[in-house]
This record gives C-alpha cells, sequence and structure tokens, in this order.
C-alpha cells in the first residue's frame, strides 16, 4: 500500500516550491524524498541535489544521502523535470517466481523476453509483467526499471533477483556494486582454453564500428569475468565453461569470451553457429545466484537448471571427452 506522504506544499515566487516534511518521512534519504515529492527519478533527485537546487530549513544541501528530519522545510529551486512514464502492468505475461519473500522475487527469466522497456522494446518485458502481479514496485528504484537491480540480456535465460522495497534496492544495488553478489553462468562456446580456469579482465564499451554491439576498447568501462573449464567435446570442438561476473557491462560475457576466440554457441551477434545444431539463441544461463538477503543478511542462494533447449543441445553431442 502506498503510503501517506503527509506534507504540505506551496508554490512560492521565482518557481520555488516547498513542502514541510511530515513524520512518515522521517529520516529518509534526502534524494529518496526529492524523488517522491516531486515524482522524478533517484538519478534526477541526486543531480538537482549535486547542483545546489534543493534547500533544507532554507539552507542549500548537496549530499544525497543526507536525512531529512519530521517538521524540516525542504524547497526546490527550479522545476523538478517531467520523468518517464511508468510501465503498464500485464497480466498476460508469464512469469517463472523461484522464490519471494516481503523483500525480494527471485525469478527465472525466459530467453527472448527483455527486462524491462526501452527504444524497439515499449512493453511485454519482464517490468511490465511484475507490476501485473506486485503493483508496490511502482515506488521502487527507478520509474522505467521497478525493482531492477540487475539485467540479463534478452536472449540470456535463468536467475534474477528483484527488490520489493526500496530499502531491498538500496541494499542490493550496494552490494552489486561492492561485488557481493555471487553470480554464476554457464556457457558452450567454440574452441577450448588452455588453462583449466582463469580470469578475462578487459573494459567494455560501445563499439566504434558498429554503435550497436559492444567491444573490448580502452574507452570502455573495466570488466572482470572468471570462467572455469567444465567439460569439452572433441568434434565438434567446443567446451562448456562455467563463468562468474565481478561487473555486469552489457553484452560483458559473450565479448570477453568472444575477445579470445572462445564464440558463443549460436550467438548471433559475437558468436557462431554449431553446425548440425540448430540452436536461435545463445548458449548462456544465469544457473546459479547467490547475496545476503537485504532484510537480515543471511545468505540466500539459488540454482536454475539449464533451459530445456540448452540441455537438448548438450544430450545431441554425447559424452564429453574430459570433464572437470
Amino acid at each position: 500500500m502506498k503510503r501517506e506522504l503527509e506534507v504540505v506544499s506551496e508554490e512560492r515566487p521565482e518557481g520555488v516550491t516547498s513542502h514541510s516534511i511530515g513524520a512518515p518521512l522521517d529520516g529518509e534519504r534526502l534524494d529518496r524524498v526529492v524523488s517522491m515529492l516531486w515524482d522524478c527519478s533517484r538519478s534526477e533527485a541526486s543531480t538537482l541535489i549535486a547542483d545546489g537546487e534543493v534547500r533544507l530549513d532554507g539552507e542549500v544541501v548537496t549530499t544525497k544521502s543526507r536525512r531529512v528530519v519530521a517538521g524540516d522545510a525542504i524547497e526546490l529551486r527550479v522545476a523538478a523535470p517531467t520523468g518517464p512514464a511508468l510501465p503498464l502492468p500485464q497480466g498476460d505475461l508469464e512469469l517463472d517466481v523461484v522464490d519471494e519473500d516481503e523483500s525480494i522475487i527471485v525469478i527465472d527469466k525466459a530467453a527472448g523476453m527483455v527486462v524491462h522497456p526501452a527504444p524497439g522494446h515499449p512493453d511485454g518485458t519482464l517490468v511490465n509483467a511484475l507490476l501485473a502481479r506486485y503493483p508496490e514496485l511502482a515506488e521502487v528504484g527507478e520509474p522505467q526499471r521497478p525493482g531492477i537491480v540487475h539485467r540479463l540480456d534478452r536472449d540470456t535465460s535463468g536467475l534474477m533477483v528483484v527488490a520489493r522495497t526500496q530499502a531491498a534496492y538500496e541494499a542490493l544495488v550496494d552490494a552489486m556494486a561492492e561485488h557481493r553478489v555471487d553470480r554464476r553462468y554457464l556457457a558452450l562456446v567454440h574452441g577450448r582454453p588452455e588453462t583449466q580456469q582463469g580470469t578475462i579482465e578487459a573494459p567494455v564499451g560501445r563499439s566504434r564500428r558498429d554503435p550497436l554491439r559492444m567491444a573490448v576498447t580502452q574507452a570502455g568501462r573495466s570488466a572482470t569475468t572468471h570462467y572455469s573449464l567444465n567439460a569439452t567435446w572433441h568434434e565438434p570442438a567446443v567446451s562448456l565453461l562455467d563463468l562468474a561476473l565481478e561487473t555486469g557491462r552489457t553484452h560483458q560475457i559473450r565479448v570477453h569470451l568472444a575477445s579470445l576466440g572462445w564464440y558463443v554457441v549460436g550467438d548471433p551477434t559475437y558468436g557462431r553457429p554449431l553446425p548440425g545444431h540448430p540452436l536461435s539463441r545463445p548458449f548462456l544461463h544465469a544457473v546459479a545466484l547467490g547475496f545476503a538477503h537485504p532484510a537480515d543478511g543471511h545468505e540466500v542462494a539459488y540454482a536454475s537448471p539449464l533451459a530445456a533447449e540448452l540441455q537438448g543441445v548438450l544430450d545431441a553431442l554425447g559424452p564429453a571427452v574430459d570433464t572437470v
């Protein structure tokens, strides 16, 4: 249920808007309060605060984590930006819920489903499905990505965690940033690594040649992928890799593996098809997810079996030559 804000607002000269903070907002972060009161995103609220456009009791405050106190007078000195519209709930979309409680929802995402609306995908996304089942998510995180703390590519299947409360959202975002979330994947690739395990550290960013693709580039953001060899086959020469992410850059696994010549089977963008084994999507699946529960800190772990079409490829390959 959406709580009452208990604020009194008034328009002042020169475009200044003022609110008086009520008891329900006592102790909330300033960026959260600005976002709620002026109906803008958290990132937009943070920008307004950093630019000195927000005052508490007449004093400019530029620290977004500042906690407000009941009775504070909060002012916005400029017109608030108009945030993007909230995605519409769609109850007809399939949603595979692995686990849920008052703080989190763990989803096993199907291949082919986009996580949140974006240009070219205005609806039919995981977020549209989530909002239909969990309408309270509308108050959590970013308006266009309510509850979303990490993503999977459209054609990658497997486990995701979604925050159900703002407190859980902030805790999980921090955990992701500090590499305290265990995210593990399985990928079938062409070729075989020379070592049983290793780490790929290479920055990932937009390709200069094709802005729709990502690439290893010095202009990109730092990215780290750990790998270990699970099994290999000789005919065809392919390997099954276990992968663990420290960072979550767009297309990170596929780009990192392709940079070493280990092209993901079935990947139409960075990989190659596997002759005799048609696959309409990359062989990439998020098989395991673990983290400290945002409510009380206890460790939780989830596992997901390979999607049926991926398991079918392994079955067709037959027994592996080498397994680890």
